[in-house]
């Protein structure tokens, strides 16, 4: 039988991208929660007309027997849906920001908002499958990272633990993605007129993914420079990382050291060195490729990682996370 699994916000783009991966799911059926007022609204996204629905309300649960539910939906929906699953008995995983940040004092930093919810803090895992099974397979609230910090910290962490990093130098981390990881709710920035043969960097120096890189990765803000950039594209994310080296290692050394921390890993692609990924390479898929470039004898290297921003970077992780929840193998429905 099939496991049902509940998901909120199935009209945005990381919804329906849910949708479409638990529909091939070999263990799980969706089931589409309504929520909004617009219930009604263009289905287009769907792709389906026969897939189950019911009402974003705890008593869903039993009614529909739902072992676990996603959030694709802003934060302070999240924070107010999140405890009625979680009293329900559902598990849930949340593609928002609510719950990321680990404390309401940081989230209120970053998100300008008051959390509602500040007692879920506790009991809720990061959702980075690579640093954080077992932690995400005992959880009954799973916190699914942002994209840009999802290709970030894959990217760096190996490399700072292993302290080839001169972090006094400063990391820049130069990210752009796909419109879609904007959301579906219209916008005068991500118009067709304002995107297509466009080009643009937004929320320097504050953006609202910086925390999850530093908090990841253990980083000082003073030391990780970040800016999100707009491709006229739909979808995917490749970010530039660049940093100097703590001492001169070539880039099949660096590469060795990703293989050490990624051999048993099923979504990360590594490149030879001195070859890196494209967009084009992970587009729907639940991959994060990185390659690297190496110079030993000034000291610069830069990472390039790419993934699709509402797989990996959204439902793809959040259907990894439901695998580790529910027992199933961790690559069910993604490859």
């Amino acid at each position: 039988m099939s496991v049902r699994v509940g998901i909120v916000g199935f009209r945005g783009y990381s919804g329906a991208e849910a949708v479409r991966l638990l529909s091939a799911h070999p263990h799980c059926e969706p089931v589409l929660l309504e929520h909004r007022a617009d219930a009604g609204d263009d289905d287009r996204l769907l792709r389906k007309s026969n897939i189950r629905r019911a009402p974003a309300a705890g008593e869903s649960v039993a009614s529909e027997g739902l072992k676990a539910v996603f959030l694709a939906t802003p934060p302070d929906v999240s924070m107010d849906l999140a405890p009625k699953f979680l009293d329900a008995g559902a598990a849930v995983i949340d593609l928002s920001g609510a719950f990321r940040l680990r404390t309401p004092e940081r989230y209120k930093q970053w998100y300008k908002e008051d959390h509602t919810a500040p007692a879920l803090f506790a009991g809720a895992a990061y959702g980075l499958p690579e640093y954080n099974r077992e932690c995400i397979r005992a959880a009954r609230l799973i916190s699914n990272p942002g994209c840009y910090p999802t290709a970030a910290n894959l990217a760096l962490r190996p490399l700072l633990a292993a302290g080839i990093v001169d972090r006094g130098a400063g990391i820049v981390c130069d990210a752009k993605s796909g419109v879609s990881g904007a959301g579906r709710k219209p916008a005068l920035k991500t118009s067709f007129c304002e995107v297509a043969e466009n080009f643009s960097a937004y929320s320097i120096l504050n953006h609202r993914h910086v925390p999850e890189v530093l908090l990841t990765s253990e980083l000082e803000e003073r030391e990780f420079s970040f800016t999100a950039q707009l491709l006229p594209i739909d979808r995917g994310i490749l970010e530039a990382i660049y940093f100097r080296l703590a001492r001169p290692l070539s880039g099949a050394e660096i590469i060795a050291i990703y293989q050490k921390q990624y051999a048993a890993e099923p979504f990360i692609r590594l490149y030879e060195a001195g070859s890196v990924p494209d967009l084009r390479g992970v587009l729907r898929t639940n991959f994060c490729d990185i390659g690297v470039i190496s110079d030993p004898s000034s000291g610069r290297c830069v990472v390039i990682g790419a993934i699709d921003n509402l797989v990996k970077g959204a439902a793809g992780q959040a259907v990894q996370n439901l695998n580790l929840v529910l027992g199933f193998d961790e690559t069910a429905g993604l490859l």
